[in-house]
């Protein structure tokens, strides 16, 4: 450098810092803060998901499978004795010679009575499960299922009395239905006290779990409907055999 003259002094310009690629979201919380910014996803979305509102979870609903296979059952029920009530009256309305009606044995009246008022009783065992009332439930619930085993039994003692008759399903058309339309419903009214019992197992013992509760509320409301089907089909099949020969 000579003397007497000078040089301009140049600043040099600091490097420009590299942009790397832009990140959705930047501009949340989580950005100002240094580290945390960007959608940042394994830490819950602390960045541009900062001002979004926690989605509320949605509750489970649970299924009551005991109401589905309640009226699948009744649908079958409804179809077979639709087709055995159906061939009772074509066959009675035919004027057949074979056709030889006779008067229906006491235990038949018995039964009616009987199966008419354990749906009393049902129906007094389902509201004591709607109000949690514990005694009455073990109370009705027993005597529903004590009344269906009489029923059973009072339809033994009309096939024994018509047996006593002479009256067999060979030969006599009307004595053939009579004993099948009533083994069958009999048997229907027996899968019935096999729900009754397992309902009363299940509410044997108190409970305070609204889940439990809603639980057995729903079986009781299912096999209710189920019950008090038994019993406008008997009233149905007692007038079609007592008076419709």
């Amino acid at each position: 450098m000579q003397i007497g003259t000078a040089e301009p002094i140049v600043e040099e310009e600091p490097p420009l810092k590299k942009k790397g690629p832009r990140r959705s979201g930047g501009i949340g919380p989580g950005s100002r803060n240094g580290g945390n910014g960007g959608n940042d996803d394994d830490n819950g979305g602390k960045g541009g998901r900062g001002n979004d509102f926690p989605r509320a979870e949605e509750p489970d609903v649970v299924p009551d499978k005991a109401k589905v296979v309640t009226w699948f059952l009744l649908l079958v029920v409804l179809m077979t004795f639709g087709g055995l009530i159906g061939s009772y009256i074509v066959i009675a309305t035919n004027d057949a010679i074979e056709w030889q009606p006779f008067a229906l044995p006491v235990q038949v009246w018995i039964s009616t009575a009987v199966i008419l008022a354990s749906t009393v009783t049902y129906e007094l065992a389902r509201r004591a499960v709607f109000a949690n009332h514990q005694l009455n439930i073990q109370r009705f619930m027993i005597a529903t299922t004590v009344l269906g085993g009489v029923f059973i039994s009072s339809q033994l003692l009309a096939w024994l009395a018509l047996v006593d008759r002479g009256l067999y399903m060979s030969g006599n058309p009307y004595a053939g239905f009579f004993y099948i339309l009533t083994a069958a419903h009999a048997i229907h009214v027996l899968g019935g006290i096999v729900a009754l019992g397992a309902i009363l197992l299940r509410c044997w013992y108190p409970t305070g779990n609204s889940d439990e509760l809603q639980y057995r509320r729903n079986l009781a409301r299912s096999v209710g409907w189920y019950w008090h089907f038994m019993g406008v089909l008997w009233i149905v099949l007692f007038l079609l055999l007592g008076f419709w020969k």
